[in-house]
């Protein structure tokens, strides 16, 4: 096994192997990391050669490593792999930031349990910093390791995010977004109640639905029927004011990139939010649709409502469309009414979530910023910039601090 440390600089690999291909070496595995300007390189080796050859491919080494003002190590390792088993689980660690007793906090308990720590990369600096670790996680303590880190999470005000490391955690293919207050800021029922003049009271009805304290059809019913005599213009005057979430262009520009089918899932309204999806150029849309008469909304809606259920039933719907198999789906909300659907996905997210769906997501973000999803996709801010750079749309805005 042979070691080199030190500032990196071009030719380093080229100056070792070219002393490497002066003996009869078999080449088996080579690893290398740059961290700030540091390299570590390992090539590992094998010869058969007597201790004479030995010594002269060790001495012309360290000879040309040296000269090149790194230091080089050379040890035997029969004992070791040629390739390392594949990691078990990845966790993503996401905060704004991350301290030091944060990073110790998750660094200990992963210890505790047994857990190796098998390589840790910087996913992210903006807007949040993220990190990467894949690990191996002893068999049978994969809950237990879960726990643990939810409590990290909530006493060091982080974000952790425990997955398996599998084939299918790269192969995802279809992502479907939750509109209020997921995609889009705020909820647009309460934008429309404004205009009615009900705003407090259909307020109310919605975060008790968001909750799960209330049956959420039986509340959009009453919801909508507070929206009676409303302009149906109105609609459209709403839909030209809806705001994304902050990253959420980012999000969909770079899931495109990558080849994902996209869609939404809402308990809100069509005629609203298909504007949207046409401008997003979004694959999958299901809304519930209000009944107008007379250029005015009647207070009721047309069709099956789309509750709980009919979002699982539409992520199930939208991968049989596309050909996706469910391991392969991911699914963003945050109220009790994405339970189904979060929980039918490969992946289900929970973003700025309440209470009821964190804990059944497979992942919770805390942070408004939607392209923190891509992070636990294994999507690293470099990778986003230099792809948007090619098309010249990379862009920062300052965050003030929290």
């Amino acid at each position: 096994m042979i070691t080199v440390t030190g500032v990196d600089k071009p030719g380093v690999t080229a100056a070792l192997f070219e002393v490497l291909s002066g003996h009869k070496v078999e080449l088996l595995n080579v690893e290398q990391v740059v961290i700030r300007g540091r390299l570590t390189l390992g090539v590992l080796v094998s010869a058969a050669l007597d201790a004479e050859e030995g010594r002269a491919l060790r001495d012309e080494v360290e000879t040309v490593i040296h000269q090149m003002g790194l230091d080089v190590t050379i040890e035997r390792s029969d004992d070791l792999p040629v390739i390392r088993e594949p990691s078990t689980h990845t966790i993503v660690v996401l905060g704004r930031p991350i301290t030091a007793d944060a990073f110790g906090a998750v660094a200990r308990e992963v210890a505790a349990l047994g857990v190796n720590i098998d390589l840790i990369r910087g996913v992210s600096d903006y807007p949040v910093t993220g990190l990467e670790l894949r690990v191996s996680v002893p068999p049978g303590t994969g809950s237990q390791l879960q726990a643990a880190l939810t409590r990290v999470a909530a006493d060091e005000r982080i974000d952790v995010a425990l997955e398996d490391y599998s084939l299918e955690r790269r192969a995802k293919r279809l992502i479907v977004f939750d509109v209020d207050s997921t995609l889009i800021q705020g909820e647009v029922i309460e934008m429309l109640a404004a205009r009615a003049g009900v705003q407090d009271a259909v307020a109310a009805i919605t975060e008790k639905a968001m909750r799960g304290e209330l049956d959420f059809a039986a509340s959009l019913q009453q919801r909508v029927a507070a929206l009676a005599g409303l302009p149906a213009q109105v609609l459209d005057e709403v839909a030209g004011q809806l705001e994304l979430t902050p990253g959420a262009r980012t999000t969909l520009r770079t899931l495109r990139r990558l080849g994902f089918h996209i869609g939404v899932v809402s308990g809100g309204f069509r005629q609203i939010i298909d504007p949207l999806a046409r401008e997003l150029m979004l694959d999958f849309v299901a809304a519930n649709e209000l009944e107008i008469r007379q250029g005015k909304l009647t207070g009721r809606v047309v069709g099956p409502i789309i509750d709980r259920a009919g979002k699982a039933k539409a992520l199930r719907d939208f991968a049989h469309q596309a050909g996706v198999p469910m391991e392969q789906t991911v699914a963003v909300g945050d109220g009790a009414n994405d339970i189904d659907m979060l929980a039918a996905a490969g992946l289900g997210v929970a973003f700025n979530a309440k209470p009821a769906l964190r804990q059944v997501a497979d992942a919770s973000l805390s942070y408004p910023y939607l392209d923190t999803v891509l992070f636990l996709l294994g999507v690293t801010r470099g990778e986003i910039e230099a792809a948007d750079a090619v098309d010249g749309v990379v862009r920062r805005v300052d965050i003030p601090p929290e």
